[in-house]
């Protein structure tokens, strides 16, 4: 045996030995055997910083709640969107629906997913690229990008319009079996090609296969409106906008908003994406004739600067962060100091890497998105403590709202939407005329915001 390949009953003695001589230690092992890491390493004081007044802060209308669906950048989106109509009408609270968008991505999902087949139906089944497209073909994340494509084509419409469905609410089955089918069908049109199936003729089943995906849909979901009647009435209870509207229509009258002013930034302090330039990601998309996602990677600092300039213009920010990670979830607190895991075992867990690390070793990427909607600033004007409006509910945090220190900012916010208006000139100049870097589709930056 090679002691040193081996473990070996000399080196457990030793190990036990040097746990149990500690009183830290065998503290930290009863408190979190019977209580759980994240309880065990709760800071009060942490916690404590923690207070829901803010310096900034825009006010929305009532918590909306994603439920068990991975729609959290829907949600994010159409928050954004809806406080410009609840601003605008004088609304006590308003909604607009995520089933609908919801059965748009899906649909263009599935054509994304078919175009990238056929242009992949020479590459190796078990290859990397195949297997990746594979996957998750028609999974619920998404990036901003993504969904202002789908606002562009499609609109937006009230909640009532196009109500939750058990399947929107909870999309494991609907997800699964849209899943089976693409997979089916991939396997048809790669099978065909090899069989000598002329292009023309696999476009033609690929618009058959669409009939099925929407028949799917619409099973699920029901159909989307082409056409629908408003009537929004104010705090004073006065109707504030009456009439029939399409999708576009009232997404125009009703948000105003031009989404393509808005641009992403990301901030990757990873050695293969300098800062100051453009980036996109290879497949991800999901509207196959707007193209797919735009970057522009800039040091964190600037992520911060023009989030807090849009908060005081009186408009929320879209963002997209690690969740999971240093987060009180039950009390809605994203704080470095909340939490002492490291302290808790005795070594760097939490703190063996920093953020580029992080990235780098598959540690750390965007899961989900939410909207900033208040910040605290210091003498300087630099950011303390921001505002968070998740997509939870009401029960979930603090009335449905989170905090989020500025450390934590700092280490797992990896992108936020703004006006590209708080841009400099030469960082507009750089994301609109920029030749974007594309990073292979496994890259980080090509994560979809997705927890539910």
């Amino acid at each position: 045996m090679d002691e040193m390949k081996s473990v070996t009953a000399d080196d457990l003695a030793a190990a036990r030995e040097d746990f149990f001589a500690e009183r830290a230690n065998v503290v930290a092992k009863n408190a979190v055997s019977s209580n759980g890491i994240t309880a065990a390493a709760r800071v009060p004081e942490g916690v404590a910083a923690n207070a829901m007044t803010f310096d900034v802060e825009v006010k929305q209308g009532e918590r909306c709640n994603q439920e068990r669906s991975g729609r959290c950048w829907m949600f994010a989106s159409l928050n954004t969107m809806r406080y410009r109509a609840i601003k605008k009408y004088n609304l006590k609270t308003f909604e607009l629906s995520q089933t609908y968008p919801l059965f748009w991505d899906k649909l263009e999902k599935s054509n994304w997913f078919f175009e990238n087949i056929l242009d992949t139906l020479d590459e190796p089944l078990d290859g990397r690229l195949v297997s990746y497209l594979l996957a998750d073909p028609v999974g619920d994340g998404g990036q901003w990008d993504m969904f202002k494509s789908l606002v562009k084509k499609y609109g937006v419409v009230p909640k009532e319009a196009m109500p939750e469905t058990a399947c929107s609410r909870n999309t494991r089955e609907m997800d699964s079996y849209l899943t089976r089918y693409l997979r089916g069908a991939a396997k048809r049109l790669r099978e065909s090609h090899a069989a000598g199936v002329a292009a023309e003729d696999l476009a033609e089943m690929k618009k058959e296969m669409m009939g099925d995906v929407y028949h799917l849909l619409v099973t699920c979901l029901g159909e989307p409106p082409a056409r629908f009647d408003v009537r929004l009435r104010d705090k004073d209870d006065k109707l504030a906008l009456s009439g029939s509207f399409t999708p576009q229509e009232f997404f125009a009258e009703a948000v105003g908003m031009n989404v393509d002013d808005y641009v992403s930034l990301i901030s990757a302090p990873t050695a293969d994406k300098p800062f100051g330039h453009t980036y996109t990601v290879s497949r991800l998309g999901n509207v196959v004739e707007d193209g797919g996602v735009r970057y522009l990677n800039l040091p964190i600092e600037r992520l911060k600067e023009c989030a807090v300039a849009q908060l005081r213009e009186d408009l929320p920010v879209w963002f997209g962060c690690d969740v999971g990670q240093s987060y009180l979830r039950e009390e809605g607190i994203m704080d470095t100091a909340a939490l002492d895991v490291d302290g808790l075992f005795g070594f760097e867990v939490e703190g063996c890497m920093n953020r580029a690390e992080r990235l780098d070793y598959g540690e750390s990427l965007m899961t989900h998105a939410m909207v900033l909607e208040g910040v605290n600033l210091d003498e300087s004007g630099h950011p303390t403590l921001w505002k968070v409006e998740n997509s939870w509910g009401a029960d979930h945090g603090r009335n449905g709202f989170d905090t989020l220190s500025d450390p934590w900012f700092d280490e797992y916010v990896y992108q936020v939407v703004v006006d590209k208006k708080h841009l400099t000139d030469a960082e507009r100049a750089t994301y609109e005329t920029e030749q974007p870097t594309v990073l292979a589709p496994w890259d980080p930056m090509g994560s979809l915001a997705r927890v539910r």
